[in-house]
């Protein structure tokens, strides 16, 4: 089989490998296309994406991050939104902050502010510059490793644990039920998923531990900032309900952890793929976050976000009826040609690099983006320190030229199942 327009952005196996001739297939119709067998509009255009998710009043998030569950009313209508406001959620066990809309997803990331103030963010970044130090040279001097479970994932988890306050014993017990979770965007069931939504065992199981931690704090206030998080109070003053606290917390943890890790390995394996650049970069570490930006432009760890519409529009000059699932494909507007010079090739200080959609953009933008940069740029600055050289195992992966690469089956997460590197 071959990727063609036709194909099914949700299950195709063939578009897990390379979203990217997917997108321009799509492209060659217009910046916006409607998908033949599903009720689905994706958006590949960079301005037109941006657009959407500028576009608040007439989008809604409501059906991130399960866009194919089907709705707890009917659309009727050329104006939806009393009815998007009023909907019980499709699945509550996924009512989280990347579904929230307006006044009630300002208040949410309110309750967020006592992670990223400066002292915070300091402490931190010291954790984790120590933290990748002691990997780093362990790893090194092991001579390999498979970077994606023994370096990315357990490297981040200990990161976004040690920013939020979780208690040491517990982090262990979370990655292993990330672990051993679906990826979100879960290609095997987004058909199923339309019948049946499912709740998520790994964020029904944090959340109860996160409840706990919240509601202590609550009754016995300590100087820690989960006693910050407990305490914290929406715009207005108010002081919300723990369950909301509970999920903007426990949200931050499960979606910083997986993207974050998947962003290392795509990082890591263009390092290994482009031995010029990784040179580079071990002799002007400066250039680091210019790496990093350009890797979320042209391979970033997301490949959509999800909007419902909330009243007829368009998109440029495409029809939008209420009521319309729209895919943004971020990777898409990320390699369009009308924005982006040489949008396919990999250019280290391309101008104006930080307007790239990686992170989304407008309200929704990712909340642990600044966490994210910083600390994928800390391991990658001690990797280089410590290390000569790396590259992908041959014996794993097949000789330069025909790598062979698995990746989660997710429709929104591109992110590598396992890469093994040797030092």
């Amino acid at each position: 089989m071959t990727i063609t327009a036709r194909s099914d952005f949700f299950n195709d196996r063939e578009v897990l490998l390379d979203p990217y001739t997917y997108f321009e297939k799509l492209r060659e119709q217009g910046p916006v296309f409607r998908m033949e067998n599903r009720d689905v509009v994706i958006v590949t255009g960079f301005a037109e994406g941006v657009s959407v998710l500028l576009n608040h009043a007439d989008y809604s998030s409501i059906i991130n991050p399960e866009p194919l569950a089907p709705l707890t009313f009917t659309p009727e209508g050329d104006d939806i939104s009393e009815q998007i406001a009023a909907a019980k959620p499709v699945n509550p066990a996924l009512e989280l902050l990347v579904t929230y809309d307006g006044d009630r997803h300002t208040a949410a990331r309110h309750l967020l502010n006592p992670l990223f103030v400066p002292s915070r963010l300091k402490a931190n970044k010291d954790f984790m510059a120590r933290y990748a130090d002691d990997m780093a040279k362990e790893v090194v001097a092991k001579g390999s490793c498979e970077l994606i479970n023994e370096v990315a994932t357990p490297y981040v988890t200990m990161v976004i644990a040690d920013l939020l306050g979780v208690p040491e014993q517990d982090r262990q017990k979370f990655r292993e039920v990330i672990d051993a979770g679906p990826p979100p965007g879960n290609m095997d069931t987004a058909d199923q998923d339309q019948q049946a939504p499912k709740g998520s065992a790994a964020l029904t199981f944090m959340m109860s531990y996160f409840y706990q931690y919240l509601t202590d704090r609550r009754a016995n206030p300590r100087e820690d900032v989960m006693t910050e998080l407990a305490l914290a109070r929406y715009p207005d003053g108010s002081l919300p309900e723990i369950g909301e606290a509970v999920k903007s917390a426990m949200f931050l943890f499960a979606a910083g952890q997986d993207t974050s890790a998947k962003l290392l390995g795509n990082a890591f394996r263009f390092l290994c793929e482009r031995q010029d650049i990784q040179q580079q970069l071990r002799e002007d570490r400066a250039l680091i976050p210019d790496f990093i930006e350009e890797m979320m432009r042209l391979e970033g760890s997301t490949k959509a976000t999800f909007r419902l519409s909330k009243r007829r529009t368009k998109i440029g000059d495409f029809e939008i009826p209420a009521g319309q699932r729209v895919v943004v494909a971020l990777p898409a507007g990320n390699r369009d040609p009308r924005r982006w010079d040489d949008p396919h090739e990999f250019r280290l200080g391309r101008p104006r690099i930080k307007e790239h959609i990686g992170f989304g953009r407008g309200a929704h933008t990712c909340a642990g983006a600044p966490l994210a940069r910083v600390e994928v740029a800390v391991l990658i600055d001690r990797f280089l320190e410590h290390s000569r050289s790396f590259d992908l195992s041959d014996a794993h992966h097949g000789p330069r030229g025909s790598r062979r690469v698995d990746y989660e089956a997710s429709y929104i997460i591109r992110g590598i199942e396992r890469l093994f590197v040797e030092f």
